[in-house]
């Protein structure tokens, strides 16, 4: 067994569900980020990618036909370079991540893109084949956006609910109020516009030709918790969740080079961060907002560490409930938790956000110098995905 590093990492800016993104296909959303990341080490000779494993939690329209393999083909990497694509629905891109580590720790491979993209924008609408021909009735359309479609009647009707309805449930059983879910929700905008403005995203981000978008297009610099105090509860008639303290719809793509520590001489770069634990973990499904409480202390046990020792979180705030949830859970401080914004501002397009979360985490590891890191992300249907990284530039690696 050899250990696995993170040599580099690249994104998209998010854009807004119909947004600046939305002409944009996601395969070619793909093939951006995945020529980003690997544009980091200019030396390489693109065959000398053993492997790209990809993220995508629809694949109902454009992102069909093995997306990741698609990406391969339209960035131009030789054909003898594989790609699979795997769908842990929000969590996909972290498994990507996590799939392509376990490849090179056990030597099947020295060097593999991980990433994943979404555009839920153009994610179609799905229409059932009739069972059989010719029928008389109507039909109806299923927008594959967001959310089941199509839900087999075998499967007990509290595990189906939305995602909204299940995280009023949570909100119930944690106690925590909307006017702290609302103050959550300022401070990721609040810290996501700060940390574009002081250029932290400028070199993990790679602009997408054609689009007008500088930045994350769902950040909103000037909102304030007496502005999301107004907005009407989304599930509920006398509940907490709103468009305000929820993450949005989006489209963008993620990506992230991971090889082994002889892959540093093959890429040209030092690595940054090492993968120094991995978790899953299932639960409920209604409860799926605290399914990375166990995923990342899974992560952390076998990295032979504790959460004392851990300087920053990157967790995907799906809801403000759930992140503040896990982070009650863990017992941590809140300020060492997406210090450079979270999904709620920054976006949440389902497949590219595990490959932003854990791109973002390594960054900031090498920019203050800690060792020790958490990404986390919670998926439907009751799951969850954790990874710890190790620094292992300058100061931060002992």
């Amino acid at each position: 067994m050899t250990d696995a590093y993170l040599y580099a990492a690249a994104r998209t800016p998010f854009g807004r569900f119909g947004g600046a993104l939305a002409g944009v296909r996601p395969d070619d959303l793909a093939t951006l980020a995945l020529d980003a990341v690997l544009a980091r080490a200019p030396a390489l000779d693109r065959s000398r990618v053993d492997e790209v494993v990809w993220g995508c939690a629809n694949q109902a329209g454009e992102d069909n036909r093995n997306v990741g393999r698609m990406a391969v083909l339209l960035a131009g990497l030789p054909v003898s370079v594989p790609a699979t694509t795997v769908n842990r629905l929000c969590g996909s891109s972290l498994d990507a991540a996590m799939q392509a580590s376990r490849m090179v720790e056990t030597g099947d491979a020295d060097l593999v893109v991980a990433g994943g993209v979404e555009s839920m924008s153009r994610a179609p609408w799905v229409l059932p084949k009739p069972s059989r021909a010719y029928p008389a009735g109507d039909a109806t359309l299923v927008s594959t956006t967001l959310g089941w479609r199509l839900v087999n009647d075998a499967m007990p009707r509290e595990w189906t609910s939305s995602l909204g309805d299940s995280t009023e449930v949570l909100a119930e059983r944690t106690g925590i109020s909307r006017r702290r879910q609302d103050a959550f929700a300022v401070g990721s905008h609040e810290r996501a516009d700060r940390a574009w403005a002081d250029g932290f995203y400028d070199d993990l981000v790679v602009q997408v030709p054609g689009a007008e978008l500088a930045r994350d297009e769902s950040i909103r610099s000037g909102t304030s918790s007496e502005k999301l105090a107004a907005l009407t509860p989304s599930f509920r008639p006398d509940g907490t969740i709103t468009a305000g303290n929820s993450s949005p719809l989006n489209d963008g793509a993620s990506a992230v080079l991971l090889g082994s520590e002889r892959a540093a001489a093959t890429l040209g770069l030092d690595p940054l961060a090492r993968v120094a634990g991995r978790g899953t973990a299932a639960n409920e499904p209604p409860l799926f907002g605290v399914a990375p409480v166990e995923a990342a202390n899974r992560a952390l046990a076998r990295a032979g560490v504790g959460w004392a020792d851990v300087a920053a979180v990157e967790l995907n705030e799906a809801f403000a409930v759930q992140s503040l949830a896990c982070i009650d859970q863990w017992g941590i401080d809140p300020d060492i938790v997406n210090a450079k914004g979270g999904a709620l501002a920054i976006g949440h397009p389902l497949g590219a956000s595990g490959g932003r979360v854990l791109g973002t985490l390594a960054k900031r590891l090498v920019a203050s110098g800690d060792r020790w890191g958490v990404a986390a992300i919670c998926i439907g249907v009751g799951q969850g995905l954790a990874v710890v990284l190790e620094n292992v530039t300058g100061a931060g690696h002992r």
